[in-house]
């Protein structure tokens, strides 16, 4: 995997031999003009011609998380939302009804909202654990299962291959928002889901530096997508985004294994502070799921969430008196980044739905980075003496 990362997929036969491949910064390319005697029209041939239908450098890198997620294809995007709204647009017709796991990110659930209002698709949430759970809500008009694992923030996890095999049986496709563990943690489509989402802003570009969304799924679906809602509803990715992307990938792993063995040596201390209720991450034994995310985990991954006892004061008190900490809503960064998903990412939703999700008022969602432990825990436990 490692070697997949830092590698291109195709080598470059330009005579420059670039190690880093080009950005190809153009909106047009112009056509071949048919040579005497030829019997061609102008645009049949194959390759590009606009920067929304294609570009060398979205290309490279579409071609790139395709092989790392063992996909037929990929299509990026400007944005994770903008992939969401593409899949969901892609799979689902008016009066159309939607799956999803227990809990999901506050802006997916709110464009689920937007579709219910404008288009009457409706969906179900479902704790996903038991095959009776699953298909007690499957209808005929269900157009797909939509899954975040881990969940975001709760960090509760899904089985995928039980939920791809009751799938299956139903002819339901399966989507997988996989953006908290990246293709280097987990490959859903090894687990025979369809369709697998990511955030690439957040650990596959790992800088902070970019907006990216990505799609990747088997040939039928990919097809459908690219000639469909990729070409027709333009939320397409800039060849300078895809650069960087290819750019950020190059050490996913790396970043990666310091992250997962930095969340392994705080979730331990986290879990002793007098001041913490509950500690969630997937490979702490005491985890509820900590077998499932054995098995379709390779590591733990870079994000764990605590409960502050109280409640919500007490856990504004505990940001405010960080040090150097960042408090921001992303995640997947190389510096470590915390938030509060009752009044950040997970505001749009309404408060007996978040308390239904079981996102307290207390809970706190942190986004391990590269630097050393021992100073991130250091910030942590200074910030969590404050409260008393």
């Amino acid at each position: 995997m490692n070697t997949k990362l830092v590698h291109d997929v195709e080598q470059l036969q330009e005579e420059t031999k670039s190690l880093s491949f080009p950005i190809f910064q153009t909106s047009t390319f112009s056509f071949e003009t048919a040579q005497q005697g030829e019997k061609r029209f102008l645009g049949e041939e194959a390759g590009y011609m606009y920067s929304r239908l294609g570009n060398p450098t979205v290309s490279a890198l579409e071609r790139k998380i395709a092989e790392l997620e063992c996909g037929f294809s990929c299509l990026s995007f400007g944005s994770g939302m903008a992939a969401v709204s593409a899949v969901l647009s892609s799979l689902t017709k008016a009066g159309d009804h939607v799956i999803c796991s227990s809990g999901i990110y506050g802006c997916t659930y709110t464009l689920l909202e937007f579709m219910k209002k404008k288009y009457n698709i409706t969906y179900d949430f479902c704790q996903m654990d038991t095959k009776r759970s699953i298909e007690g809500l499957i209808r005929p008009e269900t157009a797909c299962i939509f899954i975040e694992t881990p969940i975001n923030p709760t960090m509760e996890i899904v089985d995928l291959e039980l939920v791809s095999c009751i799938a299956k049986a139903h002819h339901i496709p399966v989507v997988v928002d996989n953006t908290f563990s990246s293709p280097y943690i987990q490959r859903p489509l090894e687990w025979g889901c369809n369709i697998v989402i990511h955030s690439a802003t957040k650990y596959l570009g790992g800088h902070g530096d970019v907006i990216a969304g990505l799609v990747v799924g088997g040939e039928e679906c990919m097809k459908e997508m690219k000639k469909s809602v990729h070409k027709d509803m333009g939320g397409i990715l800039s060849p300078f985004d895809a650069w960087l992307l290819l750019r950020g990938i190059k050490t996913l792993g790396v970043r990666l294994d310091r992250q997962c063995l930095n969340a392994e040596k705080l979730m331990n201390r986290l879990s002793k502070h007098r001041a913490i209720e509950n500690v969630y991450y997937p490979f702490d034994p005491n985890h509820t799921h900590y077998k499932i995310a054995k098995k379709q985990m390779s590591l733990g991954g870079g994000i764990i969430s605590f409960e502050i006892k109280g409640g919500k004061e007490e856990a504004q008190t505990f940001l405010n008196a960080l040090s150097w900490i960042k408090i921001a809503v992303s995640l997947g960064d190389v510096e470590t980044l915390i938030q509060h998903p009752a009044t950040m990412t997970h505001a749009g939703i309404p408060l007996k739905e978040r308390e239904r999700m079981g996102i307290t008022n207390g809970l706190i969602r942190l986004s391990v980075g590269i630097e050393e432990w021992q100073d991130i825990w250091k910030d942590l436990k200074s910030a969590l003496d404050r409260i008393q």
